[in-house]
């Protein structure tokens, strides 16, 4: 199984990024492999649509659940469409957010805000 994380750099000790859409990288993590990833996000420099343009991402990664603080509706949207879990983050490394996934101490996200629609964030 994949877990993405919106991420603020290429390692595992970095911090979640609080926006999903405009995080700089997200990190793949295959739990059968033991093996991460890192992948670019060309979403983070859109003049819009970041959020939607960052889920097709994570859709393409093959991930099936997703960490993070927040996301916005349309990104959601896209997200749920494609049977992807996600549940909302901890202030905490990834490598610790994804310890805490795989021992069932996150919680579903369930607050999905409107989306911010080029205000700098989604």
């Amino acid at each position: 199984m994949k877990i993405a994380i919106p991420v603020n750099e290429k390692n595992m000790q970095t911090d979640i990024c609080e926006s999903f859409g405009r995080a700089p990288y997200y990190l793949i993590y295959d739990t059968e492999k033991d093996e991460a990833t890192f992948i670019d996000n060309s979403a983070a420099t859109s003049t819009g649509g970041a959020g939607i343009k960052a889920a097709q991402v994570i859709v393409d990664s093959g991930a099936k659940i997703l960490l993070t603080p927040r996301c916005g509706e349309k990104a959601a949207n896209v997200l749920m469409a494609a049977d992807i879990k996600l549940f909302k983050s901890i202030p905490a490394t990834a490598q610790a957010n994804i310890d805490a996934y795989l021992t069932n101490k996150l919680d579903p996200l369930d607050e999905i805000h409107a989306g911010f629609h080029g205000h700098g964030g989604n």
